[in-house]
């Protein structure tokens, strides 16, 4: 007899095996942040490239030795961002850099953090096949993001930043694909 949790498990990683093979390519990311209280607006622009991870593969190997998993083969799937990104406003080139997420049962974990370059993890759910959720805690703060695929050309994004309860930011992104 399969176990539920062993059910459940298998739903979520197959969802998110399909949810990166779906975002794999390179996109053009707006988006909009807004700093609260006070509504201070930054606007950056990125280009945005997004590679499918297979199970077994050299970086997610690597991130699994550095979360410590003791099986470096255990994560299923995962996917390897890069990005280059201006600030619209400033006109001013604002950050570049990678990640690399990797994925095993409902846990997404990752080479880094939004605001830090150590590890973090995040527990994910869909709240339907094509929109992922993440909430990702760390040094004090609450990340929650939502991602949802809409036709195959366009992504929406959604990140509010919180800590001690209190929102401190709310980041919206619309993602067009450039290239598969």
């Amino acid at each position: 007899m399969t176990s539920l949790l062993k059910i459940v498990h298998t739903t979520h990683e197959s969802q998110i095996s399909e949810f990166f093979q779906e975002s794999a390519g390179k996109w053009r990311s707006q988006r909009r942040y807004y700093t609260l209280p006070e509504g201070e607006t930054k606007e950056i622009e990125s280009i945005v490239t997004i590679n499918f991870l297979e199970q077994g593969c050299d970086e997610l190997q690597k991130l699994a030795q550095m979360h410590d998993l003791s099986d470096t083969g255990s994560l299923i799937c995962g996917a390897a961002v890069v990005w280059e990104s201006t600030d619209v406003l400033k006109a001013k080139k604002e950050s570049q850099g990678s990640t690399i997420f990797g994925v095993m049962g409902n846990i997404l974990y990752r080479d880094r953090g939004f605001a830090i370059s150590k590890p973090v993890t995040a527990q994910y759910y869909f709240s339907n096949p094509k929109t992922l959720c993440l909430r990702t805690e760390y040094s004090g703060s609450v990340f929650e993001e939502e991602l949802k695929l809409i036709g195959s050309k366009y992504r929406t994004r959604q990140t509010i930043i919180s800590r001690a309860g209190e929102q401190l930011m709310i980041g919206q992104y619309l993602e067009k694909r450039i290239e598969s």
